[in-house]
């Protein structure tokens, strides 16, 4: 079984701009329903097919596997809810964990979160700086 536990967050400046890469993504939802959401996504160069199952808390099961690349596109294209979802990824390693700042374009340009993951729910981190208000148990 796997399990992913996740933390959100708004972000507060742009402090965090020059720490990490950045990679474009694309994804798309196949099914996205209570308690289910099976999505589409490239990442840079490399595509994957992900199935989550409902939150509780701060986590959920998460399968994640890598799809052809040709074949990720094509279920954008053809079979995902629209729009698309496109925005820049940065990863910057902060307080031994990597944080994923995400930076949306299109209908939700202007959201900027930031998500760490965590080995357990009550696990201690450090927040940097540039992290604001959490939105974890927000469904948008």
């Amino acid at each position: 079984m796997a399990t992913e536990i996740e933390r959100k967050f708004l972000v507060n400046h742009d402090g965090w701009r020059n720490l990490g890469s950045r990679t474009l993504y694309r994804q798309g939802y196949l099914v996205r329903e209570k308690g289910l959401a099976v999505r589409v996504r490239i990442a840079g160069e490399t595509g994957y097919l992900t199935i989550k199952g409902a939150t509780v808390g701060v986590s959920r099961l998460e399968y994640e596997y890598t799809i052809p690349v040709s074949e990720a596109r094509e279920m954008l294209d053809n079979l995902c809810d629209k729009p698309i979802i496109e925005k820049f990824r940065y990863s910057i390693e902060f307080g031994n964990l990597l944080w994923e700042i995400d930076e949306f374009l299109g209908e939700n340009e202007g959201l900027i979160l930031a998500e760490v993951e965590l080995s357990d729910e009550n696990q201690p981190f450090d927040r940097p700086d540039w992290i604001g208000e959490e939105v974890s148990g927000d469904p948008r």
